[in-house]
């Protein structure tokens, strides 16, 4: 499966975003997607993730009441939709799969990335 990340920008602080992952592959629907980021001198941390049905989702502490992820499967498309947003949010964010259900934190476990969008919140 092939992933393509968009929707990142300079946004301020307390500004809303939705970030999009589409996928090819006529599977997708049976993948879990998960959304990570990464900032400047920093690892690669989990943000989020979306079992391939939908029916589940799990955050980050760090995000969690501030982040929805969602799927469109008809549009083979996953969606980060982030609400007030830190400073300490700016980073890379990449979304990613796994062909196996359940989802799980760990940047290892994911087989398929995308390339990653920038993302900029400014105080």
């Amino acid at each position: 499966v092939q992933l393509q990340a968009s929707g990142g920008g300079l946004v301020q602080a307390g500004d809303s975003l939705r970030l999009s992952c589409a996928a090819s592959g006529r599977t997708f629907s049976t993948y879990t997607m998960g959304w990570f980021r990464q900032a400047p001198g920093k690892e690669r941390e989990f943000v989020g993730g979306i079992t391939g049905s939908g029916g589940s989702t799990y955050y980050a502490d760090s995000v969690k009441g501030r982040f929805t992820i969602s799927r469109d499967s008809a549009k083979n498309t996953v969606y980060l939709q982030m609400n007030s947003l830190k400073p300490e949010d700016t980073a890379v964010y990449y979304c990613a799969a796994r062909p196996y259900t359940g989802v799980v934190t760990t940047v290892r476990s994911y087989a398929y990335w995308g390339q990653g969008t920038l993302v900029t919140v400014s105080s």
